[in-house]
């Protein structure tokens, strides 16, 4: 009996990986898409998408899976629950059942209309204009709605995206942490706009040579752990990181030849994310479960753990701050470290969230999260989108975004579909603050090792708690697991104001 249920378990497994290797062909292409195709290739490059993920999708959901799984659940196999072949069994089940639900057409559709949308954003975004962009999103929308009800819900039709990218999480239960983070959040962010500190933003805002800026972000990229003999850097209108299969993961970022911060911050989060994937153990679990990231809250956690937390600390700039000067020394040469230190950790309303300060940060997301809910509640038409975005961030910033580019067309999110995806993003800090505590019970010389630019410990830590775990746990089972208490909101309070209360309010 039990070695049928290993043959059934490899068949499985044989089955599932074939199906990732030809998403992973997507993924390829996905890259392309956003790198060097030229943009007269969208159409076809549209087709290829769509043609690719519907022959995945049938893949994923073919009977022969459902009939292995239905005799694998009962076996042996599962007896312990967090053993990583009832892990890959249990997780398998949960997305084939979604998967299951959604025709092929319908898999193909939003393949080819979220590629045309990525193309038709990106020229709307560079002449900051909605109405080019307005019509194709309304289509993407419609289909978010049609995948709402093909999964089904309890509650909220909310709750069918957002458990695509935060499993097991639903709206309410999201909508609440939040509450608890607005209520301790806001009050902070007002006493530090009462404060009237600003640094020298002078420092970080002035001629920096883009091949110097590349350089230098690569080698503090590959200083903290990222494998670049398993990856590479390039250039895209919209930072992100993309991990292709065993050996091969990318990420991706833009550069600002007027700004120091915004390439350098963006290649130290992506690297995080990278480094992320590079930790997934890929080589033995390819395509299954536990060789895939718990949730993209989890995910973020990882990547603004390294670009906040890490890379925006004193302790990492005592290692690098000497090397940023020797870079760019008609620059840096004079300035002091603590002027350095307070220009990069500026805290004020801007109107592009990948270049938000860490305390304003959520309030980006807030303002996302709520207009989804009116698109997905049809509460909040396509053509007004714009207007409601104005307005709310005038409310919540003190500030009007000058033009649609600098508004509701800054995220590529909506192009691709990803509804529900945002509030990972804040989730994410939460998920980052409260395993960073308990990284520092566990290594309470960390930070030493930072000054003298040694980040393998934090790293290790990281693979061994989170990466190497796949999906072994949910996201909530798992920040319990490693921290020993659920997720709070809490610990990222308490990091920002030990950090920043010095900075503008002492």
């Amino acid at each position: 009996m039990a070695e049928d249920a290993k043959k059934l378990y490899e068949e499985l497994i044989e089955k599932r990986r074939k199906a990732a290797l030809l998403g992973s062909a997507g993924s390829i292409l996905g890259w392309d898409e956003r790198t060097y195709m030229p943009r007269g290739g969208v159409e076809h490059r549209a087709n290829q998408m769509a043609l690719i993920s519907g022959m995945a999708h049938e893949m994923f959901t073919s009977p022969e899976i459902g009939e292995l799984l239905s005799k694998l659940e009962d076996s042996e196999l599962v007896k312990e629950r967090t053993s990583p072949e009832a892990a890959n069994i249990r997780e398998i089940r949960r997305s084939y059942n979604k998967d299951t639900k959604l025709p092929r057409e319908l898999v193909e559709e939003i393949s080819s209309t979220t590629t045309k949308a990525q193309g038709i954003w990106q020229d709307a975004r560079k002449k900051a204009d909605f109405s080019i962009f307005k019509d194709i999103l309304g289509k993407v929308f419609e289909l978010n709605f049609r995948v709402a009800e093909a999964y089904g819900y309890e509650k909220d039709p909310y709750d069918a995206l957002l458990d695509d990218y935060e499993p097991h999480a639903t709206t309410e239960e999201v909508a609440r942490v939040f509450a608890g983070l607005r209520d301790d959040l806001v009050p902070f962010v007002e006493k530090i706009k009462d404060s009237g500190k600003h640094p020298d933003m002078s420092i970080i805002e002035n001629d920096y040579d883009i091949h110097r800026q590349k350089l230098f972000a690569k080698a503090a990229s590959a200083a903290i752990g990222f494998d670049y003999s398993k990856g590479r850097l390039d250039e895209t209108t919209h930072p992100f990181c993309t991990g292709i299969g065993y050996g091969d993961t990318r990420i991706l970022t833009r550069y600002n030849p007027k700004h120091f911060g915004q390439a350098f911050f963006g290649v130290i989060h992506e690297s995080g994310h990278g480094i992320y994937e590079q930790g997934l153990r890929k080589d033995e679990n390819f395509g299954l479960p536990m060789g895939q990231s718990v949730s993209l809250g989890i995910h973020e956690s990882q990547s603004l753990c390294w670009e906040n937390i890490v890379s925006r600390g004193k302790p990492f700039w005592k290692h690098f701050f000497p090397r940023a000067q020797q870079t760019y020394p008609e620059i840096l040469g004079d300035v002091k470290f603590d002027d350095f230190y307070f220009a990069i950790n500026d805290v004020r309303p801007s109107f592009i969230r990948v270049d938000a300060d860490e305390v304003t940060y959520c309030l980006h997301i807030l303002l996302r999260f709520e207009i989804e809910q009116g698109i997905i509640h049809k509460e909040i038409k396509v053509a007004d989108i714009p207007g409601i975005w104005n307005e709310k961030f005038t409310e919540y910033f003190g500030i009007t975004p000058p033009d649609d580019a600098q508004g509701c067309l800054q995220d590529i999110h909506w192009s691709m579909g990803a509804l529900g995806y945002f509030p990972t993003y804040a989730l994410g800090n939460l998920y980052a603050a409260q395993f960073y505590a308990k990284a520092l019970k566990d290594m309470p010389n960390l930070h030493d090792e930072f000054e003298k630019g040694n980040f393998s410990s934090l790293k290790k830590w990281l693979n061994e708690k989170i990466h190497f775990q796949g999906k072994r746990y949910p996201a909530t089972e798992l920040v319990k697991e490693v921290t020993g208490k659920p997720l709070s909101h809490k610990p990222f309070m308490e990091y920002l104001e030990k950090k920043f209360s010095p900075l503008y309010l002492d």
